[in-house]
């Protein structure tokens, strides 16, 4: 009879614990789960963010009459209005300008158009269409970049994602580094890569695919190298 009792007296004690613990389960499930971040800033797809670069132009050509042909000049990229693309997309026009100095006039060579395809950022170029970044970035995240273009395959994938990164006097706290090629054989050279800062966009561009044939100079090949200058809103 005691025993009894007293199981009975341990599960009025125990029950309004139990009640206690079924609602606070009952309503941890029902909280809302935060939206995931994906970092669609990177790409700085924003109407009228613009970035000027420094950019250094290089072909090499044991056949031409100037064998290392250099260029230096500025580029200047905006993000201009809203477009519909042939898939009927809502995109924006990335427009962009040319100049040889800072003393001279901006001149407009192109008008290509970027956009959001769900995880992707894309931008045509060209009539090309290319994958520029996957959201979220993660470290384990891999992609061609030319699956929706007729040009080989590029296969990108991020080497450092949310790192900070100082790039000509300036460090930019939040940036991603898609690497794109890195390959050599004493023949052939290839490296590629670029790197995109949050809430601008494209901060730096390395490209060069040279043929040494075993030289010390590239017999052929192309090298180019846009750097960040300066952004803002127009």
């Amino acid at each position: 009879m005691y025993l009894r009792l007293y199981r009975k007296m341990r599960l009025l004690k125990t029950y309004p614990i139990l009640l206690f613990s079924l609602a606070f389960i009952g309503l941890m499930s029902c909280k809302k789960t935060a939206a995931p971040n994906y970092h669609y800033e990177y790409f700085g797809y924003e109407q009228g963010r613009y970035v000027i670069y420094d950019v250094l132009d290089i072909t090499h050509s044991t056949e031409a009459i100037i064998e290392h042909d250099t260029l230096r000049y500025q580029l200047k990229t905006v993000w201009g209005d809203p477009y519909i693309d042939n898939e009927d997309r809502e995109g924006r026009e990335f427009i962009r300008y040319f100049r040889n100095s800072p003393s001279d006039s901006w001149v407009l060579t192109d008008v290509y158009y970027g956009l959001y395809d769900g995880i992707r950022a894309e931008l045509v170029e060209e009539n090309q269409r290319r994958v520029k970044l996957v959201f979220a970035p993660t470290v384990s995240k891999e992609w061609d970049a030319n699956a929706y273009n007729l040009d080989e395959v590029l296969d990108c994938y991020y080497d450092e994602v949310h790192q900070s990164y100082p790039l000509n006097g300036t460090t930019f706290d939040s940036t991603l580094i898609v690497e794109q090629a890195d390959e050599g054989n004493g023949i052939d050279t290839i490296r590629k890569y670029e790197v995109y800062a949050k809430g601008i966009g494209l901060i730096y561009k390395h490209s060069k695919e040279n043929d040494y044939q075993f030289q010390p100079i590239p017999q052929d090949g192309k090298e180019y190298y846009l750097t960040y200058l300066s952004h803002g809103f127009e």
